[in-house]
């Protein structure tokens, strides 16, 4: 197959090159510490707050590092292409972002992500630094897969790091600000689909083969195979498949509030992905489920895979508060 064309200099420093773009770009709410890599809100987390840290391999921007900043995280991690970063990489972002109040680590369930998150804070216990982790697993797609044991944690992550972060801001406790992450977890599913893979530029080609009538429902954010492969299909029928496994997860009822997320894994037109919400609404208004909060566009992506994952938030009051919340990052304001 046939290379695909990327706007690179070197394969081997497409991660630093980037994020030393990113790091100008926004100069005004983050700042890169280089040797150990890791990313941090400008002046630090605010005295006496939580610092809420994740991370996890690159790829998948802006997670995680275009969620830092007023009211989400106070660091991220990023490592190689979908490559977790190394425990020492964390625990230097932990000692950087602590601030009296303790961490709370938002994880990713994938087997390099859960060791060495779970090794940093081993580290930073010496330094008698309070760690919190919570792992995010909200694609219903599996059960199971090489990458993970257990649910992989996919665009959900965006909706913890936000609630946790807004909790985090308002003054909330460490014990607070890990219950309202696992509130969140508690009442959150996903499901993607893609109609072509993403290219590791190492690789220089898709990750997987798709034939030209065909789509993987359930694909994973690296690639990871779904439930199945099946025909391509109108728009209508696609959204069906993924929010049916999601809604028979929640076991929404009739009279529930949501937040619904359109998520584009890189490759896919806004054009598509607002389509795909149109659809997706209606047929949870069909339900009787009313969407009350909504957010469309590239969040949590897989490269430049052609694709989109749906996640359904079940919301009450005080969800719908942090959700709410004033927040400064630079992918979400």
């Amino acid at each position: 197959m046939k290379a695909v064309k990327k706007l690179l200099d070197n394969v081997d420093d497409a991660v630093t090159d980037s994020l030393a773009g990113f790091a100008q770009a926004h100069a005004d709410l983050v700042e890169v510490n280089w040797r150990p890599l890791y990313v941090r809100r400008r002046g630090g987390t605010p005295p006496g707050q939580v610092a809420v840290v994740s991370g996890g391999g690159s790829g998948h921007e802006p997670l995680h590092a275009g969620f830092v900043g007023e009211g989400m995280l106070a660091a991220a991690i990023p490592g190689e292409m979908f490559t977790s970063p190394s425990a020492p990489q964390i625990a230097a972002a932990y000692r950087s972002a602590e601030a009296g109040a303790g961490v709370l680590a938002i994880v990713k369930n994938y087997t390099g992500d859960i060791l060495n998150f779970g090794l940093a804070a081993e580290l930073v216990e010496l330094d008698d630094i309070a760690v919190e982790q919570v792992v995010v697993d909200d694609d219903v797609a599996v059960e199971d897969s090489t990458f993970t044991a257990g649910r992989r944690g996919v665009a959900g992550t965006l909706l913890v790091e936000k609630i946790a972060g807004a909790a985090a801001a308002r003054g909330d406790s460490l014990a607070e600000v890990t219950a309202c992450a696992r509130h969140v977890l508690d009442n959150v599913a996903s499901m993607g689909v893609a109609l072509a893979a993403g290219t590791v530029p190492a690789v220089g080609r898709p990750g997987f083969d798709l034939g030209p009538d065909e789509i993987e429902i359930g694909v994973g954010i690296h690639g990871e195979p779904g439930r199945r492969r099946e025909p391509h299909a109108p728009a209508t029928e696609i959204t069906r498949a993924l929010l049916e496994p999601i809604c028979a997860d929640l076991a929404l009822e009739p009279g529930e509030r949501v937040l619904l997320l359109v998520n584009g894994m890189g490759g896919t037109p806004l054009l598509e992905q607002y389509l795909v919400y149109g659809r997706a609404r209606a047929m949870l208004e069909g339900r009787g489920v009313t969407v009350e909060r909504s957010l469309v566009g590239n969040y949590v992506t897989s490269l430049d895979m052609h694709g989109v994952s749906l996640t359904v938030l079940r919301l009450d009051d005080a969800l719908i508060d942090l959700w709410d919340a004033p927040t400064h990052t630079p992918a979400l304001r």
